[in-house]
Parts: structure tokens; C-alpha cells; sequence
């Protein structure tokens, strides 16, 4: 049973990974959509559909690559950083915009 507990340990880590991971990397995946689609020309609303549209299938991807994934810390990178810095730069895109 004892060594049952690592693997339980790195299965929930991997579980929290997908979901709270995935969701900051959608997160991010829509505010640069929506604003980037803005920026490009398209009505706000339309963009947000859109954007709100095409993230389930990135949700799905990011939850299902955070299960395969080799390397926790750069799964950590990529899904965290990489929602985090979309919105960075979404944040600074509506700034020129405005």
C-alpha cells in the first residue's frame, strides 16, 4: 500500500493540473480571442461567441494533454503561463484599442 500512495498523489496532482490548468489556459484563450477578433474588425458579440465557441475545444485538449503530458512543471508552464500571458496580452491589446 505504500507505494499506492505516490501514484494516487501524482493522479490527483495531474487531476487538479487538468482542470484548474485547463481552465486559466480557456480563460486566457478567450479574452486574447475576443480581443484580438475586436481588434480585427468583427463585432463584439460575434467575437465572443466565437471565442466562447472554439474554447470547449481547447478545454478538451488541454484537459486530455495534462494526462499524457511527461514533464509536470512544464505542463504547469504551458497551461498556467501560457493562459496567463494571453490575457496579458489581451489586456494590453483592449488598452491601444481604447
Amino acid at each position: 500500500m505504500a507505494s499506492q500512495a505516490p501514484a494516487r498523489l501524482v493522479l490527483v496532482h495531474r487531476f487538479v493540473a487538468a482542470i484548474l490548468g485547463a481552465y486559466i489556459f480557456s480563460w486566457g484563450f478567450i479574452t486574447l480571442g475576443m480581443a484580438g477578433l475586436f481588434a480585427l474588425g468583427m463585432s463584439f458579440h460575434d467575437a465572443e461567441h466565437l471565442s466562447s465557441m472554439l474554447v470547449f475545444l481547447v478545454y478538451l485538449g488541454a484537459f486530455l494533454w495534462a494526462f499524457i503530458a511527461k514533464s509536470m512543471v512544464r505542463l504547469w508552464l504551458l497551461l498556467g503561463g501560457g493562459g496567463a500571458l494571453m490575457a496579458v496580452c489581451a489586456s494590453v491589446l483592449q488598452h491601444t484599442l481604447v
